[in-house]
């Protein structure tokens, strides 16, 4: 790997009532994209079923996704460079990384935004949530008919949402700025449809059972009912000993807990939108330009670093405020309201005990919703509520899509971008065809997917590998940042103890689902007799 150029670090913004909204950096880019398959798919399947008593497996990973975010973006603000590249810098090499990351990130490669975004789009086309197995037309070919069920639309318009995310990676000048306009017009109208609905037609005991859920640690599934929980302290307590987990819904949960935020790998794109807000050293460093726009824009293919002295230091401090700004008063708290608000409806909505089907699951909300409203105010309103709660569900999970597709695309671009000695002969400028190459390849991956997968199918699959990738990038983050920062920028006591404690988290959720899927694995084998 190159060795980084030196420069210097220029000041900190200054956060003032008049550039407030220039202030807004990669904790919006990435709040936005948090509010999707964790918050409108995994959270209300969960508390549909539970109601609020689990909320409390999103609190942690949210919180540990904090802790990871910004330690990430320490070393963009200090070399400019993505966190991806500073992993390929450490021992063993980057020949080695290469393979390891790229069995981690298989979890995050799955398109199942696109495959369950196809839900709500196809319920609109319906006129009703659509049943995978249900007749939808008849066509007529060549002398033979051919009978398509519902899935076949929906998985049509999976296609088309997959190849519609693609548009402003590929035009409109740099990607970043393109990804935060879209994402900003989804947290605007997502956010007002859904504090509506929960204001106008949420219930007070909905609120406090979903807001209570959030903090009862230590609640689990425990067999006996399809919605029974029970407490590990407080059976504890009791006398009781620890309660019989019901394990057969560990995938789910953990799977709620993955993507409760962004999860898995799909955090580490915040270092690079770090580095393309131009925050810290990313000033001196560039940003990655759509293919058709933006010909003015190039990417360095090394990092910037500056000295530590009595001027730098204090400037460092400042950005690095500034970034926990962006973290704690952004990005944070969408993710809780953006989990919150889908749930409450969830939970007002839907019978307790609810189960979702592979198909309906980010539609099944809409139905609830149409019959509560339609009695309150009429069916007229009904049905308005029921199109708006499909056409939310639609605007969180669609524009994500776009932004998990760069986010794959982009943290192995900039890694090879700055590690491949070919590709370091290449003009800065040229970083757009390398972006193309790779995304065009993801795309045919991406349409594989999506022809032979169930939406969450697809879902649980990826999300238990991403807390695999999850929990090991923390540690390895957590080296890379002793092993390359001056030691006037390393992480203080709490950070390195919370990052090792996040890195656990998700890998004992990780560990617990494949102890699980193994055992079963091995029951089934015994009972048809291959054991």
């Amino acid at each position: 790997m190159p060795r980084w150029d030196k420069g210097p670090l220029i000041d900190a913004p200054r956060l003032t009532w008049r550039n407030w909204f220039a202030m807004l950096g990669p904790g919006l880019v990435m709040g936005g994209a948090a509010i999707g398959g964790g918050e409108w798919l995994m959270g209300p399947v969960v508390t549909a079923r539970y109601g609020g008593g689990l909320m409390w497996l999103a609190t942690l990973s949210i919180l540990a996704q904090v802790v990871y975010n910004l330690e990430i973006s320490r070393y963009a603000l200090y070399t400019g460079e993505p966190i991806f590249t500073g992993k390929f810098r450490t021992l063993p090499g980057p020949r080695f990384w290469l393979t390891a990351y790229l069995v981690m990130d298989f979890g995050s490669v799955f398109p199942y935004l696109a495959a369950n975004a196809a839900t709500p789009l196809a319920a609109v086309i319906l006129g009703e949530i659509p049943e995978a197995s249900k007749h939808w037309i008849t066509l007529d070919l060549v002398g033979h008919q051919y009978e398509l069920t519902q899935a076949a639309l929906m998985k049509g318009l999976g296609f088309a949402i997959f190849i519609g995310s693609l548009v402003p990676l590929i035009f409109g000048g740099k990607i970043y700025n393109a990804l935060k306009a879209i994402l900003t017009f989804k947290i605007v109208t997502v956010f007002a449809f859904l504090l509506f609905v929960a204001f106008c037609f949420s219930s007070a005991t909905t609120w406090r059972e979903i807001l209570s859920g959030f903090v009862k640690f230590g609640t689990v599934p425990v067999h006996g009912s399809t919605d029974q929980l029970d407490n590990v302290f407080l059976s504890l307590w009791r006398g009781d000993g620890l309660p019989s987990v019901d394990f057969a819904t560990i995938a789910t949960l953990a799977a709620f807990a993955a993507i409760a935020g962004n999860g898995g790998l799909s955090n580490a794109p915040l270092s690079n939108y770090t580095r393309d807000q131009g925050w810290g050293m990313g000033y001196h460093v560039g940003a990655i330009p759509s293919v058709f726009g933006g010909q003015n824009i190039a990417l360095s293919h090394v990092g910037m670093v500056f000295d530590v002295n009595a001027e730098s230091l204090p400037r460092w401090h400042r950005w690095y405020r500034h970034l926990m700004r962006d973290q704690l008063v952004l990005w944070m708290p969408a993710c809780f309201i953006g989990l919150a608000l889908p749930s409450i409806m969830s939970v007002q909505f839907l019978p307790r005990g609810t189960t979702a089907d592979e198909w309906a699951a980010a539609g099944m909300t809409a139905d609830g919703a149409a019959s509560h409203i339609g009695a309150q105010w009429g069916s007229s309103w009904g049905t308005l509520f029921w199109y708006l709660t499909l056409f939310s569900g639609f605007m969180v999970l669609a524009p994500t899509m776009a932004s998990t597709i760069d986010g794959i695309v982009r943290r192995w671009v900039d890694v090879f971008w700055t590690s491949s000695a070919r590709l370091r002969t290449w003009e800065p400028h040229h970083i757009r065809n390398l972006y193309f190459y790779v995304l065009a390849g993801y795309t045919v991956f991406g349409l594989t997917m999506l022809a032979v997968g169930k939406p969450l199918t697809l879902l649980k699959i990826g999300t238990n590998i991403m807390n695999f990738a999850l929990g090991f990038s923390c540690w390895h983050t957590l080296v890379l940042n002793h092993v390359l920062l001056p030691r006037e920028l390393r992480p203080n006591w709490f950070m390195r103890i919370a990052l090792f404690l996040a890195g656990l988290f998700f890998l004992v959720l990780a560990t617990i689902v494949v102890t699980k899927t193994s055992s079963d694995a091995i029951e089934e084998m015994r009972k048809w007799g291959w054991l």
